[in-house]
């Protein structure tokens, strides 16, 4: 538990508030340091940039060679489906691995411990020395630290190896990374799905489905500034530009070959 306000304390930092940053140490607020609090939320959030994006390029592509609203829903909901899968089960095997790689690698250095603890003392002692701390401090920070075998471990983890054990669950990780994706890819769609039932809605569907992908693309791009710690306006008008560039290149390439349909 961390006696801070971890929130105060980064907002201090954006800031570069030294005053707020003391208050937020100083305050009396136990909170774990681990928090669920944003652990899908890179899932969530790349999930459905590359949702809106490639379904938005289909969208692009297809009205930059004039085909019907049918068209445009044929390719997009396949591509909606197809990729999202795709997507979900890359996220979950790479989730699995990276677990069960982690895993095996505190096995190894459990056993380690167990069976050669000088040799894993006299490795932490060395990494230590090469941060720049004295061979009598390296020794006297490892002694302490083994005396508690699973801090042990659990150091040899960082420092040797440079692995953090999360535990993330594959399934959760690829459950948010398709409902995100489809959710956010079935946007640019929609307006184009209305107008096919509707066909008495006037307007240029795809002009509709260029703005809504826009504000969403912005919307994203902002809300990725919660992981990269970024300016919202600056993260949000960055994807904005990078799906813009795709979406545009999609319709130049469907307005070139608009004659082969």
């Amino acid at each position: 538990m961390l006696s801070r306000n971890l929130e105060k304390a980064r907002k201090a930092y954006k800031g570069k508030d030294i005053e707020e940053m003391r208050k937020a140490h100083d305050e009396t607020k136990s909170e774990p340091h681990k928090q669920e609090k944003g652990r899908y939320i890179k899932s969530l959030i790349y999930g459905g940039l590359d949702g809106i994006i490639t379904t938005f390029a289909v969208v692009a592509g297809v009205a930059g060679a004039s085909l019907s609203a049918g068209i445009v829903l044929i390719l997009g909901f396949a591509n909606l489906i197809a990729d999202g899968l795709s997507m979900a089960i890359g996220d979950y095997l790479s989730t699995k691995a990276e677990n069960e790689y982690n895993n095996a690698e505190y096995e190894r250095e459990k056993w380690e411990v167990e069976h050669y603890p000088d040799g894993e003392k006299k490795e932490l002692v060395e990494v230590y020395m090469d941060k720049g701390i004295s061979e009598e401090d390296a020794n006297t920070i490892v002694n302490i630290i083994s005396k508690d075998k699973k801090l042990w471990v659990d150091t040899m983890m960082v420092e040797e190896l440079g692995i953090i054990q999360d535990d993330e669950s594959p399934v959760k990780n690829a459950l948010v990374t398709f409902f995100s994706f489809a959710i956010f890819g079935f946007i640019p769609l929609a307006i184009h799905l209305l107008s096919f039932f509707v066909p008495t809605i006037s307007g240029n569907p795809f002009i509709v489905a260029s703005i809504l992908t826009g504000a969403t693309l912005f919307f994203l791009g902002a809300l990725k500034s919660k992981i990269t710690e970024r300016h919202w306006f600056t993260s949000g008008a960055e994807m904005l530009i990078v799906g813009g560039i795709a979406a545009v290149a999609a319709y130049v390439v469907g307005l070139v070959l608009s004659g082969l349909a």
